[in-house]
């Protein structure tokens, strides 16, 4: 039995963004920048530690002035907030993490109108409180940024035949795994290798999906199949 309600809502709330609604794999939100900037691991993870700080950050500051902002011009209000962390977060890089500035370019600028963003605002933060808020932030930034991690990781892979790291996040040691870089195929480092590993992804998810749906049914199904034969048993 539950004796604290409070603290299952928190956890359902970060699983959601997290898995069963993550914003890449399941909604298919966020697509453009996601495909743009997963050449390399380290790319894709700066882009998703980046994209989560301005989505848990708006989130936030959404939620507190939820009953504040007038209805009427609550978009504009939610664009302006979400600018102002992304040029928080632009500034920082710029100033820390050059490599990372300038690999990512203007889609550091671009999370303004990310649509993940934007829609958790209108969805979640500007009707919940402020601690739901930043767990919806936390889930679905952790969500976003593990999708388009798992599609680098593929293309950097099968792209380059090696995984490097301290190349972009200069703070990271300098570490080259090389698989088989006489075999790598450079079409997974262009835009059509990016569509072609999130469509094997999505396939695989799709399969799963209803490997369990299928299990389930015929689960119901044996079940009713027992209770039958239980009751003429009976009778």
């Amino acid at each position: 039995m539950n004796n604290n309600p409070q603290k299952t809502n928190k956890k359902e709330i970060f699983f959601k963004g997290l898995l069963k609604e993550n914003p890449l794999f399941i909604t298919l939100l966020g697509t453009c920048p996601a495909l743009a900037t997963t050449t390399s691991v380290e790319s894709a993870l700066g882009m998703g530690i980046l994209f989560m700080f301005v989505l848990i950050g708006s989130n936030i500051v959404i939620s507190l002035l939820r009953k504040i902002i007038p209805s009427q011009v609550k978009i504009p209000c939610y664009i302006v907030i979400i600018a102002t962390f992304v040029t928080i977060v632009k500034m920082l890089s710029e100033a820390f993490l050059p490599e990372l500035y300038q690999t990512l370019g203007v889609f550091i600028s671009l999370i303004v109108v990310n649509c993940i963003v934007l829609g958790r605002a209108e969805a979640f933060a500007s009707k919940n409180n402020v601690i739901n808020s930043f767990f919806d932030g936390l889930g679905n930034g952790i969500g976003y940024t593990m999708a388009i991690v798992i599609i680098a990781f593929f293309r950097e892979l099968l792209g380059t035949g090696a995984i490097t790291f301290g190349v972009v996040l200069e703070f990271l040691p300098y570490i080259e795994i090389n698989l088989f870089k006489d075999y790598a195929i450079s079409l997974f480092t262009m835009p059509a290798g990016a569509f072609i590993v999130l469509g094997i992804v999505l396939a695989f998810i799709a399969c799963y999906k209803n490997r369990q749906e299928e299990v389930k049914v015929f689960t119901e199904k044996k079940a009713k199949l027992d209770a039958m034969r239980q009751a003429v048993k009976e009778g």
